[in-house]
């Protein structure tokens, strides 16, 4: 009887056997979920490295470097940490092929590797308050195919990069000057273009020999002015501007170094120098063009102007533009830029559009000083330069 029930009932051994293996089945399982998890983790790692790469300009990536670099030494740091051999390798293959050799601002690139955006703007360029292309100096235009609104087409190209960039209304405040700041939605997107107003310069344009008067008694005015007493106080001469009081381009600039000060002209010296270079590249000379800071006087030090001091130049070089009216406006640098335009964004959002103040189209590339201290950014100003001769009409000769 007792063998009868021994058989209907499991013996121990068999016991352990059957929970040894379903803990085994149990492990397997564990195991075969911990390695889906691990390739799912893998996977979505992978994912993110390809947006990363895919966000991530390399060019703007050493521009930025390069831009921080100059801070560093500037605020005082000498010497930076050394980079590690095996981070960069790793790094480096992250991104395509790219050659950030340096080119000179007089070679020719029909293929810039920063391509620019051109967004239409609204109205005509030339419409009324400007005089007319014929009658203005460098308005050296060549055939080009326009559609309907009067934009070349070949200007409406659309690449991947520009589908990336940002759509938005630049909002507009109650000075026509100072527009709302414009923020992309990622840290390296453009910025959709910024029209500071839609209408047109106040009053109609002048006589050249009228405009030419007029900008002699602002100039007296601006030599007279003490609005600011740290710059009145330490100043040789203030640096109105100077060029042709009927130009299609103007460039606009921060503030007079010491060479300026001293001479009471804009731009002179190793920045003057490269930047006649460029506006020679483009076919343009000095005396065609019209060239302006946003502040008249030299700050201490060579500091970038501070709020107070573009507050009170704002009148000066808006008066200017008014007697101008260019049909181009250049800023050189992020100071004149984020002034002209109403903006904090750096130079490297705002370039690759061009913007509008009134009636002028506005460019934004770096400043000549700058140029000087990072050679890797020549090639993205020559950049800017071809695509404003190209919205010019102006046919860049080839070297």
């Amino acid at each position: 009887m007792n063998n009868s029930s021994n058989s209907n009932t499991p013996s121990s051994a068999d016991g352990l056997s059957e929970q040894s293996k379903s803990e085994s089945q149990s492990l397997e399982l564990s195991a075969t979920e911990s390695q889906a998890i691990a390739n799912q983790e893998a996977q979505s790692t992978e994912n993110h490295e390809t947006r990363v790469t895919e966000i991530l300009d390399p060019e703007q990536t050493t521009l930025e470097t390069a831009a921080l670099a100059a801070h560093l030494q500037r605020a005082g740091i000498m010497w930076l940490p050394r980079p590690d051999t095996d981070s960069i390798e790793k790094i480096a293959t992250r991104f395509p092929a790219f050659d950030a050799t340096p080119v000179g601002l007089a070679d020719s690139d029909d293929h810039p590797s920063n391509p620019v955006q051109s967004i239409p703007v609204q109205g005509n360029p030339a419409a009324a308050g400007t005089n007319s292309v014929g009658d203005r100096p460098g308005s050296k235009t060549v055939a080009h195919s326009s559609d309907s609104t009067g934009t070349p087409a070949q200007e409406k190209i659309s690449t991947p990069a520009n589908k990336k960039r940002v759509s938005q209304s630049a909002q507009q405040r109650s000075v026509p000057s100072r527009p709302a700041a414009t923020r992309p939605a990622s840290r390296l997107q453009g910025v959709s273009a910024i029209q500071t107003a839609e209408n047109e310069y106040a009053g109609d344009p002048h006589p050249i020999d009228q405009r030419t008067r007029e900008l002699q008694q602002l100039e007296q005015s601006v030599a007279s002015c003490t609005l600011c007493p740290a710059l009145a106080s330490c100043r040789n001469k203030t640096v109105f501007g100077a060029g042709h009081p009927s130009p299609r381009f103007a460039f606009f600039g921060e503030g007079p170094g010491e060479e300026e000060d001293s001479v009471g002209q804009p731009f002179v010296g190793k920045a003057g120098d490269l930047l006649t270079k460029m506006m020679q590249a483009c076919t343009l000379q000095r005396d065609e063009v019209y060239i302006l800071n946003t502040v008249k006087c030299r700050p201490p030090g060579n500091r970038n102007p501070e709020g107070d001091e573009l507050s009170n130049c704002r009148t000066y070089y808006q008066q200017q533009f008014n007697l101008l009216r260019p049909e181009y406006i250049v800023c050189l640098g992020a100071v004149s830029a984020q002034e002209l335009l109403g903006t904090k964004l750096s130079v490297g959002r705002l370039r690759g559009t061009l913007h509008r103040y009134f009636a002028s189209k506005v460019l934004v590339t770096y400043h000549p000083a700058y140029l000087l201290r990072n050679p890797a950014a020549k090639k993205a100003a020559w950049a800017d330069l071809q695509y404003l001769m190209r919205d010019a009409g102006i046919e860049i000769p080839q070297r």
